[in-house]
């Protein structure tokens, strides 16, 4: 194989290039290029050392036309050192300047200055404590955590953490949570678009029909379903697949059983009771014949 492995190091730079791949073949014009980009010492500075267990082997000066190939180096197998001393006394790899963050002029600010800045997390901070005097960055830490964990039981159908329910608008929200819990709208509100007057009279196991589509089947769920929204749904199993659920919500929690695609959650201005018997398909009086 014509494929060499070899490692390169600067005079100016800590950093080790490993197994850098060169063909014995390339010329010493290629083994420049490398090292320029890898390096920033261009090739007119460079004065390269052919080293093997540390002993310098080689010596190439800047002078060295660059036609040679890498084989007349002795480049011609794996595990050498390729070292390039910088020549150029106003190299920017000197002192560091590649390496050394130390020399980085880092951003400061005095303590005055941050506290006079607008936006910064020590002044939302202020604003919180003056809105709450028992604020602080911890006690609101915590009460994230618990949130968080709260909505992930909810979203696996656990039971929520003690301090928490799910609002009307099926939004997990704490106990202690005033606007939250005045926005929510209380469960025996007649005032509703979708309250309990909305669902009155209609049983589990009532036959039902849906609009729209005048879908039937039978009432298998009624009341609140959070995960949806606010207000009553009815829950109905449909006698054919014309649904969009199996008696499950969002999230997988179960309601009612029911085949695939034959279970639905609708609103009680849509549903209507009563004598709505399962259609025969080979009824030819049925009004839905087809045409």
């Amino acid at each position: 194989a014509s494929t060499v492995v070899v490692d390169l190091t600067h005079s100016n730079l800590q950093q080790r290039h490993i197994e850098v791949r060169f063909d014995k073949h390339d010329t010493l014009e290629r083994l420049r290029q490398r090292i320029h980009q890898k390096t920033g010492t261009s090739p007119g500075f460079q004065h390269l050392q052919i080293k093997s267990a540390g002993q310098v082997l080689t010596e190439i000066p800047p002078s060295v036309e660059d036609h040679f190939k890498l084989g007349y180096f002795g480049i011609e197998h794996h595990g050498l050192e390729v070292h390039c001393v910088d020549l150029n006394p106003h190299s920017g790899s000197r002192g560091g300047q590649y390496e050394d963050v130390s020399l980085v002029k880092k951003f400061e600010l005095t303590e005055e200055e941050y506290d006079r800045r607008k936006g910064t997390l020590r002044d939302w901070e202020r604003e919180q404590k003056a809105k709450d005097s028992t604020f602080t960055l911890a006690k609101h830490a915590k009460q994230h955590r618990e949130l968080v964990e709260a909505q992930r039981q909810h979203k696996l159908g656990l039971p929520l953490p003690k301090g928490f329910f799910v609002d009307s608008n099926g939004t997990v929200v704490r106990d202690d949570d005033e606007d939250k819990v005045t926005s929510a709208v209380p469960a025996s509100s007649s005032t509703d678009e979708h309250g309990e007057d909305t669902v009155a009279g209609m049983q589990v196991g009532m036959r039902c029909q849906v609009e729209p589509g005048a879908r039937r089947g039978s009432v298998s769920y009624v009341g609140r379903v959070p995960e949806l929204g606010g207000g009553f749904w009815i829950g109905v199993t449909f006698d054919e697949p014309v649904g969009k659920t199996d008696g499950t919500a969002k999230w997988g929690k179960r309601y009612f059983e029911a085949m695939p695609k034959h279970g639905g959650f609708v609103r009680g201005k849509n549903v209507a009771v009563g004598d709505f018997p399962e259609r025969d398909i080979f009824d030819e009086d049925s009004d839905e014949d087809e045409l």
